[in-house]
């Protein structure tokens, strides 16, 4: 539960709303706030299916119709300046939190432009939006890609993030330099938030766990890349959304240095479990629950519905995140379990299909 009222009253804007994070995020802040407006944003493109953000759209909309919250959503693309700026003036949002953008790094090798479009320039637009509107805090999503490859695990926001191996995490690097450019020279309150391989209920298709499910549950196999030798921080969408929350309410200090101009109000989060599991452990727990859900028979064949192959262009070997920062700031940390999660989510799978 929201504590101490902390976005009681306020106007808040989440790009992304029809997304997987951005709509539980949403959801979250109807379900527990009592007074406010949220203004929701996204261009709805066709990256995957848009049955599936229609559908996170009319959960957003049942509720709702039932809180005492205001909530408008607006159809702009973040690379529309004009329209970024409209919203900006209009609503005058104290909050803004930015989780719209180009995802996916196996499609960045091949749809570059789409890519400085919306993560680049289009967070240029809310910067400068940010700037001629202030805000009280804005908070962005960045991403554990933004590592690379790298021997030194975990993954600590101390590491330097200069050697990205795709073009995602390219754009995620750049939007974490912008921010903090824009918090020193106009003194814009701003917290990246690396978020590491988000999975659960309403998640995005394209997403290893979902196509994997799919693909197990219509007779297909599945490809395990690298020839299974994967580890993944994965974080539950829940936990993912706990942790925004609680950096939404605490933006960073405005205050001056000795030179008497303003150091950069910018922080950086990881938000991860911090217990990477492997690919084939990970596979085999999604699997039992895929028996347990009867969406497969109890004498289910593994070993013949799978393909080990070799690693592909922009992926890494493992992701791992230091919570460090976030516990001692926040007194936060991720806790729920690979298999509770994946629980959760193929209950919500076995419904929704």
């Amino acid at each position: 539960m929201l504590k101490n009222n902390e976005f009681e009253g306020k106007t808040i804007l989440v790009t992304g709303s029809p997304g997987f994070i951005g709509s539980h995020l949403v959801l979250r802040l109807l379900k527990e706030m009592k007074t406010g407006t949220i203004i929701s944003l996204d261009n709805l493109n066709s990256y995957y299916n848009t049955s599936l953000k229609d559908y996170r759209l009319k959960c957003i909309d049942s509720l709702a119709d039932k809180s005492s919250v205001r909530h408008v959503f607006v159809c702009a693309d973040l690379a529309d300046k004009s329209a970024i700026d409209e919203v900006f003036s209009t609503w005058k949002p104290d909050i803004a939190v930015n989780l719209a953008g180009q995802a996916g790094v196996r499609y960045s090798v091949d749809n570059p432009q789409a890519y400085l479009n919306s993560n680049v320039i289009g967070f240029m637009n809310i910067l400068e939006a940010c700037r001629h509107h202030p805000v009280q805090h804005l908070v962005y999503a960045s991403s554990s890609s933004v590592y690379g490859n790298t021997d030194k695990i975990p993954f600590s926001t101390d590491m330097k993030v200069d050697q990205p191996v795709s073009l995602y995490a390219a754009t995620k690097a750049s939007d974490e330099l912008l921010a903090h450019s824009y918090a020193k020279v106009f003194n814009i309150p701003s917290t990246g938030l690396r978020l590491f391989t988000v999975y659960g209920p309403a998640g995005r298709p394209d997403m290893f766990y979902y196509s994997a499910t799919e693909d197990l549950v219509n007779g297909k196999s599945v490809r395990l890349f690298n020839y299974g030798n994967c580890d993944r921080d994965y974080t539950y969408i829940d936990d993912i959304v706990e942790g925004i929350l609680r950096v939404m309410a605490r933006a960073p200090e405005k205050k001056n240095g000795a030179d008497g101009l303003p150091i950069a109000p910018h922080a950086v989060y990881n938000i991860g479990g911090g217990k990477p599991v492997n690919l084939m452990e990970f596979i085999k727990i999604l699997q039992e629950e895929l028996v347990r859900a009867g969406l497969l028979p109890e004498d289910y064949d593994f070993s013949s519905h799978h393909e080990l192959v070799p690693m592909q262009p922009g992926d890494v070997a493992i992701t791992y995140a230091d919570t460090t920062a976030l516990e001692r700031d926040f007194g936060y940390r991720p806790e729920t379990s690979i298999r509770e999660g994946l629980r959760a989510f193929v209950e919500w799978f076995k419904q929704y299909r």
